[in-house]
């Protein structure tokens, strides 16, 4: 295995000259650039041959993630014209969908088996649970390259035989990626086939706490908006994407998983009422000191000026109303579908974990299932990339502190607590 990583550039990234370069050209365009609604959906339209949005209200949500983009934090080039293009990109999907269902009316008819939903912090095992479940042929998991187009326009439909677009596309982000922050991966692997949480597609609806992040890490204007806001239509919005996946390239129950779960129990119950959800549950200072990482390395192309303490502070604050919010709604969950996933307890003894969330759901853990979920598990062996290792002081955040903080938490579940 690869040696620990310890990343010392998050207060002053260092990244290759090939991006230092590219971001003093990618200036002027960026100047130049409007971020506003009118903007965005002219060119989604352009580039799509669509007009319908489908049911108002998108209007203001995007209104609000675009103040946030100019008002939250100081993007670079780079930053502003990826944050732009992601709009755009969202804005497409939700025209393409919307042509789609026009078009085809049945797919309300599709049916649905009783999902799975995983819901936990970031780095608390969620990724890897739902990774490791996912490899079941059984279930239907989102792949990063569907979670980013989930419908392909008739103009752009491969000849029989050809690679889909979308395949070629996603690949070069993360090539890119891969050469601007080599680490990432010994964080949170990603490949194209890999499997992705189903966050993007909340993002077509404009309504999702990934938009309070964009790739810069802070992001208070849509944080409250949304944190205000009931999301159970915008889970039901997701829903029906889901079953258009199902539609367009079959499956019919799902794996599902996000962070942004552990907040919405409410939402959950109202658009998968029949779903099993396994909660996982870890140390929230290890998690804060984690994330805080992963972030912190993750938005060195998109901010002006890396500030790695205010980051750590915004997250610490921010999974803290996470964790309240999960504490608060545990019980309207169904105690007969609902399982508590200790992260000690976990690593090591997964397939016991998995065993356990089956026979919640009903599910027969069968010889195939263990073995597509032992080929993973010798494929992705922890640490093959490294292990990272983190540090509140790059943050200035105390551990004691937080763990004061979090103690309604660690005594309403027995988490183990980690140095």
């Amino acid at each position: 295995m690869p040696e620990d990583i310890r990343i010392l550039d998050l207060a002053n990234p260092q990244l290759p000259q090939t991006f230092v370069d590219q971001t003093r050209a990618a200036a002027p365009m960026a100047d130049a650039l409007v971020l506003e609604r009118d903007a965005v959906v002219t060119q989604a339209s352009n580039e799509t041959g669509l007009t319908d949005f489908g049911e108002d209200g998108w209007q203001e949500r995007l209104d609000v993630v675009l103040q946030g983009l100019r008002e939250d934090a100081e993007l670079s080039p780079i930053g502003k014209l990826s944050g732009y293009a992601q709009l755009v990109s969202f804005a497409k999907n939700r025209l393409l969908l919307e042509d789609l269902w026009k078009r085809h009316p049945e797919i309300d008819d599709v049916k649905q088996d009783p999902p799975i939903i995983i819901a936990g912090l970031p780095r608390s095992g969620t990724t890897h649970l739902h990774s490791l479940i996912g490899a079941d042929p059984k279930l239907r998991a989102l792949p990063w390259w569907e979670a980013l187009e989930p419908v392909l326009a008739d103009s752009e439909k491969p000849a029989a035989g050809q690679p889909d677009p979308r395949l070629e596309r996603a690949s070069a982000g993360i090539a890119f990626r891969d050469l601007a922050m080599p680490h990432f991966n010994a964080m949170h692997e990603m490949t194209v086939d890999h499997i992705h949480e189903e966050i993007h597609l909340l993002a077509i609806d404009f309504s999702t706490m990934f938009l309070e992040n964009m790739g810069i890490g802070l992001g208070p204007t849509f944080r409250d908006y949304y944190m205000e806001r009931d999301q159970a239509p915008h889970y039901r919005y997701m829903n029906k994407i889901l079953r258009t996946l199902q539609w367009l390239r079959g499956g019919t129950r799902w794996v599902l998983k996000s962070p942004q779960h552990l907040e919405q129990f409410k939402a959950i119950v109202d658009a998968f009422p029949d779903a099993t959800v396994a909660i996982n549950h870890r140390d929230p200072v290890s998690t804060v000191a984690s994330f805080s990482t992963m972030i912190s390395y993750s938005t060195r192309l998109s901010a002006a000026k890396a500030d790695p303490v205010r980051l750590g502070h915004y997250w610490a604050e921010r999974l803290e109303l996470m964790l309240r919010r999960c504490v608060e709604d545990r019980d309207l969950l169904p105690k007969e579908r609902t399982v508590d996933v200790l992260f000690h307890e976990y690593m090591g003894n997964e397939l016991e974990t998995v065993d356990a969330i089956y026979k919640m759901a009903g599910l027969d853990f069968d010889d195939d299932s263990k073995a597509s979920m032992a080929k993973y598990q010798a494929e992705h062996p922890r640490g093959r990339f490294g292990r990272v290792q983190y540090d509140l002081a790059d943050f200035e955040l105390d551990g004691a502190e937080l763990r004061e903080r979090f103690r309604f938490y660690t005594d309403r579940f027995p988490v183990r607590l980690e140095s």
